[in-house]
Order: C-alpha cells, then structure tokens, then sequence
C-alpha cells in the first residue's frame, strides 16, 4: 500500500463551500461512456494491466470454504499461463456491513480483532444518516476511531454513494473521510440498488485530486458493485488516468471491486490470442 493518509484537522468551512456542479459532470460522464478508450493493438496489455488493479470479491449468502479457496486460486492464478506466454507476459474486513449501522463500540472491536488476526486492510461502512443530516463532525470523529483502530491497517471508508442522496453529498462525504485518514474511498458495498456508477467516480476522484493538492496527501480510489464487462474496466482505467494521472495507476492508489469482471476479461485476453471466443470447456472461469 502507498504511504498513509495523516488527516487533518476537520475543516467545516471547506465543505460548507461544496456545491457540485451537477449537469457539467453528468456531461462528462456521458463522454467517457461515449467514446472508445483504448485503441485495439493496445487492449491486452491494458486489459492485464486492469487485472492487477482487481480486488477479487464474493459477497454470496452461500459461500462455503471450498467456494472460497476456488476464488483464492484465482485470484493467485488470474489468467491462464499459457495465454500469458502468449502474450510475452510471463485480506480485508468489513465492519458494519452492508448497513453502517452497528453499534460503534461493535465495529471498534471487530476492527481490532481483525488487525489482531493479521488483517493489513480494513474496510469501514460510514453511516449513511451522518451524511443525511449533515452531522459532518460526528462522521469525522466516527471514522477517526476507526482509523486509531486500524493501527497500522491501512483504511479503506465505503461511502455506500448510491445511498447518499446527492453528489453534493457524495463529494462532502469524500472529504470527510479522507480528512479523518481514510486511506482509500470507496463507491459502494456492491449490495445498494446503485452502486459504482461514472457521475460517481467523477466527483470521487476530484475531491481527491482537491485533497492532494490542499495536503500532500494521496489517497487511494476504488469503485465496486456493478462492474462486469472488460470494456468496462478500460473505461475505468481511463478515467483515473485523465482524472488524476498515472500515478493512480497503481494497486497502492486504485483498486476494482468486481466479482465476474476477471472472467470477461480472461475470455477478452483469449480472443486477443487465439481470433475466437472460447466456449465454456475451452476456458473454465473457476
């Protein structure tokens, strides 16, 4: 993980300052999701490239342990050697999940245990209703403790952004977090009726962008829920690269919530180097 988010002290003023210019980023987001992003003699590498940006995800009720060691291998072994060769190319918890609203003392010591347990990244789920009524000191302080708790975890804050209710709001929850030492923000559980969407995104990433330049500090980009086809992944890549430059092109600074993403993309990679799509037994997905 890149260096850690310090904080700063909570600035009211600043976010009393916010208002998000709604027609003008959902014009933007329309222009990402209109045009090509990455010419075809270019799209395997990035398209390797946005695997090492996935964080591989299962969020089913009816996970067992063999399910999950199958997601492990995958995640060890994402796409087939011999696809790779080619092409010349040769643990985290959530507290209060999906709802936020555990008791606090509760998500403190699940935090706890897990960094005791080994965990190096924590995920948090603010409280939506914090963000509702505007009660911006109590999810500063709210998620300072989480961020004590995490010790030296790194803390990733999930904004659950669909349920927020504005992206006013969204680009005031952002600061807020980032201002208590989030580490990394993130879209959504991948549980919420909207999830990762590029409206989203685009505020995200300039309350970032706006954050860096205030503090120094860089603080670390992930949308999740909803995310499924390769071609979704370059249109993501491509925005953070435009929105805040290469050097958020890393593991340590953007991550992708995805739970099928990676089969789309193999089947993509396949294509690339044999001319056709594999059928189901050509390329089994787990």
């Amino acid at each position: 993980m890149s260096a850690r988010n310090r904080g700063t002290e909570l600035d009211l003023s600043w976010i009393s300052k916010i208002q998000v210019n709604q027609p003008a980023v959902l014009r933007r987001a329309e222009q990402i999701q209109a045009r090509r992003t990455v010419k075809k003699e270019w799209q395997a590498a990035w398209l390797l490239k946005a695997v090492t940006f996935i964080d591989l995800t299962t969020l089913s009720g009816d996970d067992t342990s063999s399910s999950i060691q199958r997601l492990c291998y995958k995640a060890k072994y994402p796409i087939r050697e011999d696809l790779l060769k080619s092409l010349n190319m040769h643990d985290k918890v959530a507290t209060g999940f999906p709802s936020g609203q555990t008791h606090l003392k509760t998500r403190l010591e699940e935090i706890r245990l897990a960094v005791e347990d080994g965990a190096t990244e924590i995920d948090v789920v603010i409280n939506r209703t914090l963000v509702l009524t505007g009660q911006w000191e109590a999810l500063y302080d709210e998620i300072r403790q989480f961020r004590k708790a995490c010790g030296d975890a790194h803390l990733k804050t999930i904004l659950a952004t669909g349920e927020l209710g504005s992206l006013t709001n969204v680009y005031k929850a952002s600061m807020i977090a980032m201002m208590a030492g989030s580490d990394f923000i993130k879209t959504s559980t991948g549980k919420e009726t909207v999830n990762a969407t590029f409206p989203v995104a685009i505020v995200m990433l300039r309350a970032i962008r706006d954050f860096f330049w205030k503090t120094g500090n860089k603080v670390g980009f992930k949308p999740a829920g909803g995310i499924r086809s390769a071609k979704d992944s370059l249109a993501w890549l491509s925005l953070v690269k435009e929105e805040l430059g290469d050097e958020w092109l890393t593991p340590e600074l953007f991550r992708i919530g995805a739970s099928t993403l990676l089969s789309d993309i193999e089947r993509q990679i396949y294509h690339h180097v044999t001319g056709r799509y594999a059928a189901y037994h050509d390329l089994p997905m787990s």
